[in-house]
């Protein structure tokens, strides 16, 4: 199953870009699979950290990816994706943290957290080579961009027992103490 996701992925990812720059979106899908593995994740965990944004990011739909991948794979997607991408920045952000915090399953609470440590390594990298004009990458700024990334760190410390939550802990402080 897990290289059908990785290939899955990529195609559907095909085209796509990290934001502003020339690194192809599929080395952070991929980045997620990696952190689940590494802290023992099971395949369909796995494989729903490589397909996390395919529903939310690109033309694949709900019923394509529970017809290929089932329905442990398929809600764990969904329960990551936002729901609606039409909603302004702020509104999306409140219901990805009140729903992290209150009502997503310990499951789906790693898959997010695996997916914003990557993110926040990544941001951490492009910091070192940009300075603060990373944040011009961004629909929101460092500020926004802080209040949203901390927020999410009450949620990860107080629903799981990881240590993937000090590492992301470790990053965030980095990455908002440089810039």
């Amino acid at each position: 199953m897990l290289f059908e996701a990785i290939e899955f992925a990529a195609a559907a990812h095909r085209g796509q870009y990290r934001k502003a720059s020339r690194v192809p979106y599929i080395v952070h899908p991929l980045g997620v699979m990696r952190i689940l593995i590494a802290g023992g994740a099971e395949e369909e965990l796995a494989a729903a950290g490589v397909l996390h944004d395919v529903v939310e990011d690109t033309e694949v739909t709900p019923d394509q990816l529970l017809a290929r991948f089932g329905g442990e794979v398929s809600r764990l997607v969904l329960a990551v994706s936002e729901p609606d991408k039409s909603l302004a920045w702020e509104e999306r952000k409140l219901h990805t943290l009140e729903f992290l915090a209150h009502q997503a399953r310990p499951d789906e609470v790693l898959l997010a957290l695996a997916d914003k440590l990557d993110n926040v390594e990544s941001m951490l990298e492009d910091l070192e080579l940009l300075g603060s004009e990373l944040w011009c990458r961004f629909k929101r700024g460092r500020d926004q961009q802080a209040w949203y990334y901390r927020g999410l760190l009450g949620s990860f410390q107080r629903r799981l027992d990881s240590p993937l939550v000090d590492r992301y802990r470790l990053a965030l402080e980095r990455l908002f103490e440089q810039s």
